[in-house]
């Protein structure tokens, strides 16, 4: 049997979307790999434990780099994996996938997802970006004349878009998101704490205790690493106010590129993007209190997406399943076809 899917290949995450059961898997985008045999040992969540923790001859990687593939082979062989996980037992002629990519993704990038698609599995590939799939996913309908605007904060990547009559107006895409979160606790920790963690630890941090400013939260957090000065085993108690110096610059930059992308704007929908707010979607916008920044920085209310995280790959599946219906409502440069 033939099985459309929507995929949300995310730098973090990778989501699938099946036709009629909606997101069906959700796991990291990390593939560990023997390196003396070339051997896949274990995908996903599985993968991910391994992290920081494997001996010499096993690496696990993550084939994704800031939103676009950076390891062409273990793409491929990662989507095979979740193509077949998704489909279960059942024989499937090859699927008609759609692919979600950076608003502002090269053709070299976009044929790279293409043709690892196509190689895992897939008859027929679509490209959809992910602001634009990110909105169908929250609920908006895109087809109307109004001005709304999502800001899609993933693992690798920002997107922002301003989106009307089913066509992206005005975009922008920064590389900037939940990776450079845990970079920046990271790098703050070990320049003030003389510790080394590794990313899961900071990720821990970011979800735990972290926020994108001050006064709104006042937890703490005790981790353990390695003391740069002794060698040592040693831990130490971080405070929220310490996860926000850390995240400034970071949280900043964001927050500037969604109020240049306002500035940018045509008036009619300037007026539509303040009555309806910002639309806040993606895994790196669950920092804590990014949506006050934001709205402090635009002036404009800023809602989160009912399920931010699935979002993009349910937006993905949606458009795929109504695609004849908005083909007429969705340019070329937004959908593109490979037969």
């Amino acid at each position: 049997m033939s099985t459309d899917m929507g995929i949300d290949l995310g730098t973090a995450t990778v989501l699938v979307y099946l036709k009629g059961k909606g997101v069906i898997l959700k796991e990291p985008s990390v593939v560990a790999i023997d390196k003396n045999t070339n051997r896949i040992l274990a995908v996903g969540e599985e993968a991910r434990k391994m992290i920081g923790r494997t001996p010499g001859n096993i690496v696990a990687v993550r084939p994704l780099k800031d939103g676009v593939i950076s390891d062409y082979d273990i793409t491929e062989r990662m989507l095979k994996y979740f193509i077949r996980k998704a489909c279960g037992k059942r024989r499937i002629s090859a699927p008609k996938i759609m692919v979600c990519v950076p608003s502002q993704a090269t053709e070299v990038e976009k044929r790279a997802v293409i043709d690892a698609a196509k190689n895992a599995g897939a008859k027929r590939v679509f490209l959809i970006e992910e602001p634009l799939a990110a909105a169908v996913g929250a609920g908006i309908d895109i087809s109307k004349p109004n001005g709304n605007m999502v800001v899609d904060i993933g693992g690798g990547t920002t997107d922002i878009a301003v989106i009307s009559l089913g066509g992206v107006v005005v975009r922008s895409s920064i590389k900037i998101a939940g990776d450079k979160f845990d970079e920046a606790i990271v790098r703050y920790i070990r320049n003030k704490h003389k510790l080394l963690i590794g990313d899961r630890t900071a990720e821990e941090l970011k979800i735990n205790v972290g926020a994108a400013c001050s006064g709104i939260r006042n937890e703490s957090m005790n981790i353990k690493g390695r003391n740069l000065v002794t060698g040592l085993p040693d831990n130490v108690l971080v405070n929220t106010e310490e996860m926000v110096e850390a995240l400034e610059d970071t949280v900043k930059l964001i927050a500037d590129t969604v109020h240049s992308v306002l500035e940018i704007t045509p008036p009619e929908l300037v007026s539509d993007i303040i009555e309806n707010g910002i639309v806040l979607t993606g895994g790196g916008g669950l920092l804590y209190g990014l949506d006050v920044l934001i709205e402090k920085r635009t002036g404009v209310n800023v809602n989160f997406a009912e399920d931010s995280v699935s979002c993009v790959a349910m937006g993905t599946g949606m458009v795929l399943s109504y695609l004849d219906k908005l083909e007429v409502a969705i340019s070329d440069s937004q959908v593109s076809m490979i037969e």
